[in-house]
């Protein structure tokens, strides 16, 4: 078995959210030295990631002129507005061809630490997915094998994802 350190990992950040209730993109939300998107993007590069994959939709232009995504590959999700499936289905295609295990990130998390990252990717071992385990619950960050990409693509809606995990819990 492999460690994770071994594999060929992608963060991908889901951050093309229209924030339609919130009346502003969260992502520009302030943060830190920055805005909330920023402190995501910098939590992923600690992470060590082969590659980071970053979502845009409702608020891309205004993304693209205030965050730092320097070393990104930047992925435009037209149809952001169909929820959450739609941006991992639209970032699929951009992860290099030898990507063996991808960790959805969210655009408005900045308190996941690269410690989380590393105890998830750590935990999985050969498990198709893996989950965080908090006090309150299940939550973001999840790692998805390489044969889970297919699935991922084929979802629909904000809580698609949860459903898959749901029909491949233990």
């Amino acid at each position: 078995m492999r460690t994770h350190r071994e594999l060929r990992t992608a963060g991908l950040v889901l951050a093309a959210g229209a924030s339609r209730r919130m009346g502003r993109p969260k992502q520009l939300l302030p943060f830190g030295d920055g805005v909330v998107l920023d402190a995501v993007l910098d939590t992923s590069r600690a992470c060590g990631f082969d590659q980071i994959v970053v979502t845009l939709g409702g608020a891309g232009d205004q993304v693209r002129r205030r965050v730092d995504t320097r070393g990104c590959d930047l992925v435009d999700n037209p149809a952001f507005g169909t929820g959450f499936s739609s941006s991992i289905a639209a970032a699929i295609p951009a992860l290099h061809s030898e990507t063996d295990v991808l960790v959805l990130l969210l655009e408005d998390q900045p308190g996941v630490r690269p410690e989380a990252v590393r105890a998830l990717l750590d935990g999985r071992g050969d498990a198709p997915l893996a989950v965080c385990r908090y006090d309150d619950g299940v939550g973001h960050p999840f790692a998805f094998a390489r044969s889970m990409l297919p699935d991922l693509a084929t979802l629909h809606g904000d809580k698609a994802v949860w459903k898959l995990l749901d029909q491949r819990a233990p």
